[in-house]
């Protein structure tokens, strides 16, 4: 998925949580944000592609995929983006 050569996963993933955290709509930072700090150091090489195709898309977008207000299209629909669903659900207080 990425065009620029190998680096070692840990300064990717040290990358990758700096971009979840700095993408502009407040609602994804916090979710992507912290979806990174607790799950970014378990993700294999996939997880880690998934994870940086989501922050490569449309923050809006991401946030409807997230939140189930919209379908995920194929390419975006991973296991990975299951787990910040979970992740999400986890975190959403329950309505009064």
């Amino acid at each position: 998925m990425r065009d620029e050569p190998a680096e070692p996963l840990d300064r990717r993933r040290k990358k990758l949580k700096f971009r979840a955290w700095r993408r502009g709509f407040l609602e994804i930072d916090l979710i992507l944000g912290g979806f990174a700090d607790r799950n970014i150091d378990v993700l294999d090489e996939s997880g880690l592609d998934d994870f940086e195709a989501l922050l490569n898309a449309g923050d809006q977008d991401v946030y409807e995929w997230v939140t189930e207000t919209a379908p995920a299209p194929a390419e975006y629909d991973t296991p990975t983006l299951a787990q910040i669903r979970a992740f999400h659900l986890e975190m959403t207080p329950p309505a009064p």
